[in-house]
């Protein structure tokens, strides 16, 4: 009988993470390929599967005919550009590519709901750390919503391949997992997040981690501080701010981010706007608070949203906002309104 989706989630979350279950997902995720295969590593580019996807890519050396990394968005954040520049990682952009010329399809820290054009995909294997969503399948999936970075999981895959990772490979799995954890603040990190980060810890170029963490912020956005700083309002411990048009939504998570760290902030709701839709990113301190959980309460009625207990995002069309006066524009009261109604 074949197995349905939630059942296989099942199968591959619920083992334990010994050194069995480790060679297991690996056969489990080889026996997918074959010699002739064309691999398409598919990713929405930030630092954790940026380094999943060159964790993949070294794992299929020699097993299959080519791989490909792909991703859809354009990367504006400075620090992950370094990233890409440094360590010299192939990634090429998703529109450029034909999808149809590829016999497999892996996407990477991500799920086929989670952007419009990964829907219309179908994915041979799924490996990820977010909360699993419904609507999709996948011969092979490897969930762990339990774990802080994808980058921790691909280290247990090169171990139980036994490979050891390349300075270049390791300093990015070593960047991935500080990224993704928030340098081991988010709460409920596992043990395993620990043990991967420790593995590559030796073998990583620590100096050049240093320089994409101090890559972050180009001298043209500073103003986009200047108008958070002057919308910036508070009420019961909450801050909200909408930035207005931004250039890439990167620069609201950065603001986002400053702001979490203000005294007396427990909730951080900053927006603005990229394009057609209204970009929201929220951060709280995770203590009987849900980001993730409030985000999708709040703002899914309005478009995609989601996200992990201290960190979340939403985007939303404008056209599905509510109602304003002809001409009006999205203000930081209108957030606050949507806002205050769950919060």
């Amino acid at each position: 009988m074949k197995q349905t989706r939630l059942e296989k989630i099942a199968d591959v979350v619920t083992r334990s993470s010994s050194r069995n279950s480790a060679l297991n997902r690996l056969n489990g995720f080889y026996q997918l390929f074959e010699k002739t295969d064309e691999v398409l590593i598919v990713i929405v580019a930030d630092p954790d599967s940026l380094a999943s996807a060159m964790a993949v890519k070294r794992l299929l050396s020699y097993r299959v005919g080519s791989v490909t990394i792909g991703y859809p968005n354009e990367i504006r954040r400075l620090n992950n550009m370094s990233m890409v520049e440094r360590l010299k990682i192939p990634i090429e952009r998703l529109h450029t590519l034909q999808i149809n010329d590829y016999s497999k399809k892996i996407i990477l820290d991500s799920q086929p709901t989670h952007q419009p054009c990964f829907e219309k995909m179908e994915f041979d294997a799924v490996l990820d750390h977010h909360p699993i969503t419904k609507g999709w399948d996948a011969k092979f999936i490897d969930i762990r919503p339990d774990y802080g970075a994808v980058s921790s999981m691909m280290v247990e895959y090169l171990r139980a391949a036994n490979i050891t990772p390349s300075v270049a490979l390791a300093t990015a799995l070593y960047y991935g997992i500080k990224v993704d954890t928030q340098n081991f603040e988010k709460k409920n990190m596992q043990l395993a997040d620990g043990i991967s980060f420790r593995y590559v810890f030796s073998l990583a170029n620590r100096n050049l981690v240093r320089k994409f963490e101090l890559t972050e912020l180009r001298r043209s956005e500073l103003k986009y501080f200047r108008t958070a700083l002057k919308e910036v309002r508070s009420s019961k411990g909450r801050a909200y701010a909408h930035i207005g048009k931004v250039s890439t939504p990167d620069v609201l998570v950065i603001i986002a981010d400053f702001l979490n760290h203000v005294d007396q902030f427990d909730w951080v709701l900053v927006s603005g706007i990229s394009g057609d839709k209204l970009i929201i990113i929220l951060r709280c301190d995770g203590y009987r608070k849900h980001a993730g959980k409030f985000a999708q309460k709040t703002f899914s009625e309005y478009g995609s949203a989601g996200g992990h207990r201290e960190a979340a995002r939403a985007e939303l069309p404008l056209k599905n906002l509510p109602p304003r006066r002809e001409g009006q524009d999205f203000t930081t009261a209108a957030l606050m309104k949507i806002a205050t109604r769950h919060l």
